[in-house]
């Protein structure tokens, strides 16, 4: 075997090993929240020893900040998937559906993110990253509504595809904050599709209307 088969090979275990490290690190924060986990037991839910994990992140926080980083980046990369489906228009409550199918996720994920945003709130290098991944979902969403103008009308009051998307993020911070609390999914999801109309059309667009209580 050459130099480079072997080196492609010890680069593909490194790589599966620390994609394993970070599933066992998502169950195991969101089971017991960060703060309250060691090395020992990510590497215990991974099945790896201790070597493997310092082989690939240098402490817990490492680990959680790129945890959090591969998570944001996914579901920016799904919302802006969610919005491209439709053509130059933008048929709003299809898109308001697969965009809620998107943002929900589960509730692992909030706790999660919940972890990580008590973390940012107290460290300014990790609120600035925070405040990075969040602009980049920020502006998925605003592309996607800028090329629908003249196609698609939103209401004046947002100002713009720039403050619609705003108000896309934090009707999504409202409900999934509802979410970790009563733990009843479909009711996020069809109250977040509500909201998410109300916000995008005049209020009017009652088109497949869910009731929620």
């Amino acid at each position: 075997m050459g130099v480079g088969e072997t080196t492609r090979r010890v680069t593909r275990r490194r790589v599966r090993t620390r994609a394993n490290l970070l599933d066992a690190a998502f169950a195991v924060f969101a089971a017991k929240g960060f703060g309250r986990v060691s090395i020992e037991e990510v590497c215990e839910a991974a099945g790896y020893s201790r070597g493997a994990f310092y082989s690939n992140f240098d402490s817990l926080d490492e680990l959680f900040f790129a945890l959090y980083r591969q998570r944001a980046d996914l579901i920016a990369d799904q919302v802006a998937g969610a919005l491209a489906v439709d053509g130059p228009g933008l048929d709003v409550r299809a898109a308001v559906d697969r965009v809620t199918e998107v943002l929900l996720l589960d509730r692992d994920w909030l706790l999660v993110k919940t972890d990580f945003l008590v973390h940012a709130a107290r460290d300014p290098a990790v609120a600035a990253t925070l405040l990075e991944h969040r602009a980049r979902l920020r502006a998925a969403i605003a592309d996607r509504l800028a090329r629908a103008r003249g196609h698609t009308a939103l209401p004046a009051v947002l100002g713009g595809t720039d403050g619609a998307a705003h108000a896309v993020v934090a009707a999504y911070d409202g409900v999934t904050t509802q979410l970790l609390l009563d733990r009843d999914t479909e009711h996020a999801r069809a109250w977040l599709g509500r909201l998410l109309t109300a916000l995008l059309t005049d209020g009017s667009d009652t088109t497949g209307q869910r009731t929620t209580a």
